[in-house]
Formats: structure tokens, sequence, C-alpha cells
């Protein structure tokens, strides 16, 4: 292996890699050497800007814009990732639509767009993706959680629910996927140093606004390393694992 180029070779898709996170994530799984579509569907032009920024750092990138819960859009998106890179070996499912609704007035339209972004999202996307990560000889799954799903969070009961799921979903996975050398694992960020929403969108609540022990906010970096080493070849006999990434914010 190759310092710095471990993933040489492979194929990621990053879903809702336009920005924050997903933006982080698909920068460093190029910078270790991997092909990346990156994945928007709304947020067309940071997409582009996440590409751009790949292949100024002389990576390999490509954008492909779809809505992760429909599975026609998916099936389009893998087609064209086969297309444009010939194979695909990891899947990382970080696309989600948050709100912050009081439970009470949370409308079964919006709670059910809230799953459906994570947990149905996840399911589709991993579907489509999985006779090619088998046919690629194994790979990695890496869906990103959220502490809410572990500690609970005010006025997001649809977000915990969600977070919660996927960090079900992973340790079903792990095992379904075990025999085909493919793992799932789920990184839980903590409280993260990100742009938050639109221009124009309300600041981040008085109770979220508190620091862990390590006493700052995370870096969407932080999370994007954890990603690349549940992706390279020293963590094949990680599997099934919700790994918190929180600065001591939980120890579970």
């Amino acid at each position: 292996m190759t310092p710095g180029n471990e993933l040489a070779g492979k194929v990621a898709l990053v879903t809702g890699g336009a920005r924050n996170i997903g933006r982080a994530i698909a920068r460093s799984l190029a910078a270790a050497g991997a092909a990346v579509m990156v994945n928007a569907n709304t947020s067309r032009a940071d997409a582009e800007q996440t590409v751009a920024m790949i292949k100024q750092g002389g990576g390999r990138a490509a954008l492909h814009i779809a809505d992760v819960t429909s599975a026609p859009a998916v099936t389009a998106m893998i087609e064209a990732t086969l297309k444009q890179f010939g194979r695909l070996d990891f899947l990382v499912n970080n696309a989600a639509v948050r709100r912050e609704t009081p439970f009470a007035e949370i409308k079964l339209d919006e709670w059910r767009r809230v799953l459906a972004s994570m947990l149905d999202g996840a399911f589709i996307c991993t579907q489509a993706c999985l006779p090619h990560l088998k046919r690629a000889g194994g790979g990695a799954i890496v869906n990103i959680g959220g502490l809410t799903g572990h500690k609970g969070a005010l006025d997001r009961a649809h977000v915990v629910t969600a977070k919660a799921g996927l960090a079900g979903m992973t340790k079903a996975l792990a095992l379904d996927l075990a025999p085909h050398a493919i793992t799932v694992n789920c990184v839980v960020p903590g409280t993260i140093d990100t742009v938050r929403g639109l221009p124009g969108a309300p600041a981040r609540p008085e109770h979220r606004r508190a620091l862990p022990p390590a006493g700052r906010r995370g870096e969407p970096g932080e999370i994007a390393a954890m990603v690349r080493m549940l992706c390279g070849p020293d963590a094949r006999y990680i599997t099934g694992q919700s790994i918190h990434v929180n600065g001591g914010g939980l120890m579970p």
C-alpha cells in the first residue's frame, strides 16, 4: 500500500456530497486515490464546487443529481457511475433531510420525508449498489449516523428515529453482507462545525450550542478521516459498528 494512495483504483459513491461532511468525505476518499461520484439532489452549485475541488487536487470525480428516495433515479445514478468509472467499491450513505419541529406539530408528510431521506435512501442505494460491490470482490458501505440517534434531542423526533434506524440497519447489513466480503459500518458525528442550512436560515438553537469535553466542535475532515479509514485495507475486520467521533460528547 502506498501511503496516501491506499484507495487507488477504487470507486466511491457519496450521497449528499455537496457540502459540509459530505464534501469532506468525497475529498478525503479522492485524496486516498479513489474516483468519486458526488451525489446531490438540489445543491447543484455546491456539488459542482466539490467536484472542482477534487479535480484541482489531481483527483477524479463526477457529479450526478438524483433523489436517493427514488429507485429509478438511483438506478440511473449507479449506471452513470459505472459508465464513468467502470466499477464500484464504496458507498457512503450521507444524504439526509433534517428538521426541527415540536413533536405535536410534525405533519405526517414531514415525518415521512425525513425518514425517507435517511432510511429509504440508504436502503435503495445499498440494494442498487450491492451487485456491483459483489462483482468488485467486496467493498465497504459507510452510513453516516447522528449523535441524536443515540442521545435524543429536542424537537427532532423524526431525525432521532431515522438516525437510530441507520444504526440498526448497519448491524443487519453487516450480517447479511459479511459472506460477500462487504463491511458495513456507521460513523456517528458529534457536534461538527458545519455551515448551517441555506443563507438566511435560523441560528443554531441554544440547546445545541454546548461543547463536548474536547472543548470545541469537530471538523468535517475528522469525520471524513474515519470514513476513509473504514474504506481502506486496514479496516477489513471492522463491521457492524457504530463508531462515534464526538469529542467525548457521548461515551457509549
